[in-house]
């Protein structure tokens, strides 16, 4: 594992980035100098995109948590990604949308504009999500990058989407992703959303594409959701591991990317809505509104505390919308509260679990899982009469047969 680079080092970088555009700014304007209407439009449109975001995603497809219209979502989540945008054929880079009517009971491609845009007219955003987890789409050269850009926005004309969420599980180029937001920044202008929620191991070194992504776009990012699930154990910012399903695993990895040289508020906390909607990490609303105040205040911290109080966090982004509507949109009704009221009055946080017991010890071809033991991809061992195999670096987590988590079953002992 690399250090991590400092915060100081990267603010100054993002502070002469910021030096940059003052200048432009003052330079004379080519055309006519814009209306005091104008002026106050554009006010009031950068008000609107500040946050804090409740982000959650919309599944255009029907996965058995339950389906909706746009127009059913809450007024609490003021961004919505939709999920997920399809790969262009014939374009390479490209993306497209193909809403599936079918599977939405109906719900038109009329009825979808029209939704996005009364949503918009609330002062809520609404984003295209590009990957997830069986999304594949390859922008790795110049004319990729140009056939994202160019596709993207050709979306966003079609559809309204207000920009791109960055969710792609399978590899990314960051150097070319990086080109293809920048051309769709120029095409789009500067109200673009550009947002990214990557995987816990994504920002664990800065050779990962993520993290090189974020600290090569702060002055087009609105805000990194980190998914906080699925992840097993990670290594924080002060060089510890820490388990999901903790306070601690949140603070102590949005510490990562606050030290990176993001401002606060762009960095949000993604949890799953439900402990269906994931194959771990999720953790009750009271150890979200925990790490928010611990983030922000320095207080109602686990084991892990910020070396400072970073103030104001970017936001929450949940997996789902649709997840959360089969709990009454419990977790929406909570963390909205805690975004839109200061620091939270709720439940006294889950303290963290102790270390989970070493697993069973009976007979069989394959060394008994072990809790203190760190496992990487392709490891197997024996609990409860099972064999498992690691699907990547993992430690203290528990084996069970998920379709996300670290472990899946290969067989019996």
């Amino acid at each position: 594992m690399r250090p991590l680079r400092t915060r100081g080092a990267l603010a100054a970088i993002a502070a002469a980035a910021g030096g940059i555009a003052a200048a432009l700014a003052l330079l004379p304007p080519s055309g006519p100098a814009p209306t005091d209407a104008a002026l106050a439009a554009d006010s009031a449109s950068a008000e609107a995109a500040s946050g804090p975001w409740l982000t959650g995603y919309w599944h255009n497809f029907d996965n058995g948590s339950t389906t909706m219209p746009l127009s059913d979502v809450p007024a609490e989540y003021n961004m919505v990604a939709v999920a997920f945008a399809d790969n262009l054929a014939g374009t390479p880079g490209g993306i497209t949308f193909n809403l599936a009517s079918n599977e939405l009971g109906g719900y038109t491609e009329q009825q979808f504009k029209d939704d996005i845009a009364a949503m918009q007219a609330q002062g809520r955003k609404v984003v295209i999500s590009v990957g997830g987890e069986k999304g594949h789409v390859d922008v790795t050269n110049p004319e990729q990058a140009a056939g994202f850009a160019q596709s993207a926005h050709a979306l966003m004309q079609e559809y309204g989407f207000d920009g791109v969420d960055i969710d792609l599980e399978h590899g990314m180029d960051a150097r070319y992703m990086e080109d293809a937001l920048r051309d769709l920044h120029s095409r789009a202008g500067g109200d673009l959303i550009v947002t990214m929620a990557p995987q816990t191991i994504d920002f664990q070194a800065p050779s990962y594409a993520y993290y090189q992504l974020a600290e090569s776009i702060p002055d087009i990012l609105t805000i990194v959701n980190m998914q906080y699930y699925n992840s097993g154990a990670m290594m924080g910012c002060d060089q510890q591991v820490y388990s999901q399903g903790t306070v601690d695993f949140l603070t102590a990895q949005a510490c990562i990317q606050l030290e990176l040289g993001l401002r606060p508020d762009q960095v949000g906390l993604g949890l799953p809505a439900t402990p269906q909607a994931a194959g771990g990490g999720h953790q009750p609303t009271s150890n979200v509104i925990a790490a928010l105040d611990c983030l922000e205040e320095g207080t109602s911290c686990g084991s892990f505390t910020p070396s400072q109080p970073y103030g104001p966090i970017g936001g929450v982004m949940t997996w789902s919308i649709n997840w959360d509507a089969t709990n009454d949109y419990r977790f929406a009704k909570d963390i909205s509260a805690r975004l839109g009221g200061g620091t939270g009055t709720g439940p006294t946080p889950s303290p963290d679990p102790s270390p989970s017991p070493t697993g069973s010890a009976e007979p069989c071809g394959e060394a008994a899982w072990d809790s203190g033991t760190v496992y990487t991809g392709g490891d197997r061992v024996s609990y409860e009469g099972t064999v498992y195999e690691a699907r990547h670096w993992t430690r203290g987590d528990t084996p069970q047969d998920s379709q996300w988590g670290p472990w899946k079953a290969v067989g019996t002992c």
